[in-house]
């Protein structure tokens, strides 16, 4: 039977001429070469800024045209149920995820952190996911002569003055800022982040382009609308623009977690501190997932992993206050601590304080997640805005369906029974899903993601994130939430009650984590072994009693002075 032959839909084929027009009319700004060749790598100046954004305009335009005709000609005829419309989609996927990241390698700067906020959103399909996240935002450093204009012109001609030296050499550069290590007057090692001149200006022109063409995919199938991305990628960037919202954040988060002894964050200068230019502590350190490291100071990275865990369980559940953008590089091991290592954490320019109804919403949703309650888990998700969609979450944190009998194992017969699950889901179903998320459900989920890739590059079992998870959503469903300032202050004067009263909370959450505990590993006796079981028991009990004796002898003291009225 001779093909019938394929003409694209009027719509379509008005809209591919406009992106080409459009390719054409700024690939038109640049046909000199002669000019090309002459303009620097990146440039302040504003003509050389808009040459710059027209050209990588054009390379934009053109692959987003190219993905349009690859997914028009390849899927044409298929019939959405079948599996060679899936096998062929899959592979349409790839090979526009190539595509989009060869873009995104060759325009830099915005288009690399676009591409790793889609990555960690997910909400594209996997093969746009795995294939953006090897993205790595670095670029080569500008001149000094560039970075001391920027010092100049936000700390005062006499800068210098201020400090007893500045390598010139930075220690990083990505596409917003370099890092220059200092050394003040007072003899304190600094870091001085510094950002580019041109970079709000280049942002302005990217961002715009991304809007457009978003518009214009959502204009050619209606089903997509994600012109949300840009938008939520403009907030986010835009953020990051502003250094002292970053020195606010940070110390926010530093009086938040001054109890947690395993991390450290550095202190900010703050006479040394403006829009364009932050000045903190200087903390030496590794990237997170660099396990030749963590062998030569001798640190086990299972204990790394589990720091790593209880920081963000406690960020999420405890806190509601959660870092934006938890990747390896933003997460170092430091040698000193009283573990013989602690974490630092950087890079604070963008956080989300949970609604404090939604924390405690969410903890519940946790608990219903890992005890499988298949109503709670609806009931939750509904409430917490993922309506229909809400049998989706144990895949999406815990790797099971809604239907599986065990949160931290799994059965074969559970293995196939989710592979076909998610084979029946189209992407139009992923898009739904996300679209219905309130942004609170989407920030915990992309953190979750970052921590999850960390800790399987550090080969630990998914069983430690998914029970600290647990005991940290006990605990902070049954607290009220404690931010790093007003309460802060309030706790000063309220001493001793405040102890009193964070200790009961700790030992009723501690029975119930160990019952909720019990219940699972007896539950999952088929995929976990005995002795697992045991021992992940004896863990928690060993460390509770070490740890927390005082703590448990307080609790207890409490609790007597609780019941014993009721009983006379």
């Amino acid at each position: 039977m001779t093909p019938k032959t394929f003409n694209f839909p009027a719509k379509r084929t008005t809209a591919l001429f406009l992106l080409t027009a459009t390719a054409a009319a700024a690939a038109a700004q640049t046909t000199n070469s002669a000019v090309l060749s002459h303009l620097p790598a990146l440039s302040a100046d504003k003509a050389g800024g808009e040459i710059h954004g027209l050209v990588r305009t054009a390379r934009a335009v053109s692959t987003v045209a190219s993905t349009v005709v690859d997914y028009e000609f390849s899927l044409r005829g298929l019939k959405k149920d079948s599996d060679q419309y899936r096998l062929t989609i899959s592979q349409v996927h790839l090979r526009s995820a190539k595509r989009f990241l060869k873009l995104c390698e060759a325009n830099k700067g915005f288009y690399v952190k676009a591409g790793q906020f889609v990555a960690a959103q997910k909400v594209l399909p996997t093969e746009y996911s795995s294939t953006l996240s090897s993205l790595q935002d670095r670029v080569a450093p500008v001149p000094f002569n560039i970075v001391r204009e920027v010092l100049e012109n936000s700390l005062g001609p006499d800068f210098s003055d201020m400090f007893l030296s500045i390598d010139e050499q930075p220690i990083a550069a990505a596409s917003i800022a370099q890092v220059h290590r200092a050394v003040l007057k007072s003899g304190y090692d600094v870091a001085i982040k510094v950002q580019y001149p041109w970079i709000e200006q280049q942002m302005n022109f990217d961002t715009r382009t991304m809007y457009f063409l978003s518009k214009t995919i959502a204009w050619l199938y209606p089903q997509y609308k994600l012109e949300w991305l840009p938008l939520a990628f403009a907030k986010s960037v835009s953020s990051e623009l502003d250094f002292v919202q970053e020195a606010r954040n940070s110390e926010i988060a530093a009086k938040t977690f001054r109890n947690n002894k395993m991390v450290k964050i550095p202190h900010v200068f703050w006479d040394l501190t403006t829009r364009l230019v932050l000045t903190m502590q200087f903390c030496a350190g590794h990237k997170i997932d660099d396990l030749d490291f963590l062998n030569q100071i001798g640190v086990d990275p299972e204990k790394v992993a589990k720091s790593l865990i209880q920081l963000f369980a406690e960020m999420i559940f405890v806190h509601g206050y959660i870092h934006g953008d938890p990747h390896p590089g933003n997460i170092l091991v430091s040698p000193e601590g009283c573990n013989g290592f602690s974490l630092v954490l950087l890079d604070h320019a963008v956080y989300t304080v949970l609604d404090e109804e939604f924390r405690k919403d969410f903890c519940k949703l946790w608990e219903a997640l890992i005890l499988k309650d298949s109503m709670k888990t609806m009931w939750f998700g509904e409430r917490l805005g993922s309506g229909k969609y809400s049998r989706y979450l144990p895949i999406i944190f815990t790797g099971t369906t809604i239907e599986s009998k065990y949160a931290v194992g799994i059965s074969i017969e559970e293995k196939e029974a989710l592979k076909r699950e998610l084979k029946s889901l189209l992407f139009e179903d992923l898009h739904s899903f996300m679209e219905s998320l309130p942004p609170d459900f989407i920030a915990i989920m992309r953190a979750d993601a970052l921590i999850r890739s960390i800790i399987r590059k550090m080969d630990v079992s998914r069983v430690m994130r998914l029970l600290t998870y647990t005991k940290y959503a006990v605990y902070g469903g049954l607290c009220p939430k404690l931010n790093g300032e007003g309460q802060s202050r309030k706790i000063l004067g309220t001493n001793f009650y405040f102890a009193v009263k964070a200790g009961f909370f700790s030992f009723i959450s501690t029975l119930k984590y160990v019952r909720i505990l019990i219940t699972v590993l007896i539950g999952a006796s088929n995929v976990i072994p005995w002795q697992q079981k045991l021992k992940s028991v004896r863990s928690y009990l060993y460390s509770k009693i070490n740890c927390d004796s005082l703590g448990f002898l307080v609790h207890s003291v409490f609790l007597l002075l609780c019941i014993r009225p009721a009983l006379f």
